[in-house]
């Protein structure tokens, strides 16, 4: 019946990459399936240590993937409602592309990227009228997008290879 549970924290580890990958809280599905392999066997696999710094680790993770794309538009001296259109872009591109694009994982991404890219430089053009400004706030956005997700899926494999060494031992 060990290996049963093994297995599935395993897969839920897993899962939660492929999540992150899509820009999901994926560090979350693989905590939470942690907390409960633990629980079960008596809180004496993982620790609540390991636990809180999963917990500790994804939060900044996530963090990092928010807020990545407004600093990298700061540092081109962009405006603020580019900053800003760079967040709701990337949101919204993240959800229609989902739908339009038919391979899921690439339409997500592409959609986030797009979508920053797209929110900064509508931001930045609103106030400034300048299309080489707006372009270089959107490439920083989309820059800034793309290194938070790498940073999220990073934060996600090594919390998804501690729980599985914690738990194997």
């Amino acid at each position: 019946m060990e290996w049963v549970w093994l297995g599935g924290l395993v897969l839920a580890a897993l899962a939660g990459v492929a999540l992150a990958i899509l820009q999901l809280p994926g560090a979350w599905l693989t905590i939470a399936a942690a907390a409960v392999f633990d629980w079960h066997f008596g809180w004496q696999r993982i620790g609540w240590q390991w636990l809180a710094g999963f917990v500790a680790l994804a939060t900044l993770g996530e963090i990092i993937e928010f807020a990545a794309s407004a600093v990298m538009v700061q540092r081109t001296g962009a405006s603020r409602r580019a900053q800003v259109g760079a967040l709701v872009g990337g949101f919204a591109g993240m959800i229609l592309f989902t739908g339009l694009v038919p391979i899921p994982v690439i339409g997500t991404i592409a959609g986030g990227m797009i979508g920053c890219f797209g929110g900064a430089l509508i931001g930045e053009i609103s106030i400034h009228n300048d299309v080489n400004k707006g372009t270089r706030a959107g490439i920083g956005a989309t820059l800034g997008r793309l290194a938070g997700l790498l940073v999220k899926v990073s934060v996600c494999l090594a919390i998804a290879g501690a729980v599985v060494v914690c738990a194997w031992n």
